[in-house]
């Protein structure tokens, strides 16, 4: 059942402007220069933007969501599971915030969860239980650009996407395209700065009005074009937060695809550090 927005307050708390998450010192440029528009080279004007968007996404505290998710092969042969996710946000720029994954259905995926603490430079700590073998196992840092139980999402997709473990450059300004239509987007790039990412570089597309990413085209080790992850049906939390309910995800190389559908988002939903730890993945329900 979706949730109602109004149920909610508005935030009152945040993190701090010194530097952040998904999408580094940006605040000066931004009180420098106006808006991120008015950035002097493109590298500057690419870090506003990205700032920006952080900006307009502190101080959730916490969320929680149901969703399914949907793999399709070259032929067209589909599977569907169907998880929850929880995020806790870290309000220190120096860190990144933590979540955790857990599998509900079909039976033989039943259990499985995902727990990751997004680090800014420093390896991501990852763990993975896999029911069948009652063990928790460590991800590599290695193995970050790893299929995630076999979707078109890499380890790395699923970590918050703090501001300083990217560089940045704009590349101009265009409308948005098919998946936000009516709206202009920023089109930037981002370069991952932090080891064994399996991406060269990734471009971003965020639209103007309410600075949400629609679209990001991922590039291998290569530099070819791999993924497309396209974002839709936006709805707005707290009157703050925006969240995209449907998450396509399109390997152009295998020809593969993965859908996450989102039913219901909740924040201020009350978890700690507690429920994110590692030694708690087998008692998980």
């Amino acid at each position: 059942m979706p949730i109602n927005p109004q149920r909610f307050p508005r935030p009152v708390t945040s993190k701090t402007l010194l530097a952040a998450p998904v999408l580094g010192p940006a605040l000066l440029l931004l009180v420098a220069a106006g808006t991120p528009a008015q950035a002097e080279t493109p590298e500057e004007k690419g870090l506003a933007i990205a700032e920006e968007v952080d900006r307009r996404d502190l101080g959730f505290g916490d969320s929680a969501s149901t969703l399914k998710m949907v793999l399709t092969n070259k032929q067209g042969q589909s599977s569907t599971r169907e998880l929850r996710i929880q995020t806790l946000e870290i309000p220190e720029r120096s860190e990144g915030d933590k979540s955790l994954v857990v599998f509900d259905h079909p039976r033989d995926i039943e259990g499985t969860a995902f727990l990751s603490f997004t680090k800014i430079l420093d390896p991501d700590d990852q763990w993975l239980y896999l029911p069948a073998l009652k063990r928790v196992k460590r991800i590599s840092s290695a193995n970050k650009s790893g299929p995630f139980v076999g979707s078109e999402f890499a380890y790395e997709d699923l970590l918050s996407q703090e501001v300083d473990k990217y560089s940045y450059r704009w590349l101009r300004d265009e409308p948005c395209g098919e998946a936000a239509q009516g709206l202009d987007c920023f089109v930037i790039e981002r370069f991952p700065r932090y080891e064994n990412s399996g991406y060269t570089r990734q471009v971003t597309w965020i639209d103007q009005q309410e600075y949400r990413p629609i679209r990001i085209d991922f590039y291998d080790r290569k530099d070819s074009l791999l993924k497309t992850l396209t974002l839709r049906q936006y709805n707005q939390y707290l009157d703050q937060y925006w969240r995209a309910d449907d998450q396509y995800m399109v390997n152009h190389q295998t020809g593969k695809t993965t859908r996450l559908t989102f039913d219901a988002w909740e924040f201020r939903v009350g978890v700690n550090e507690r429920d994110f730890n590692p030694n708690r993945l087998k008692r998980l329900r």
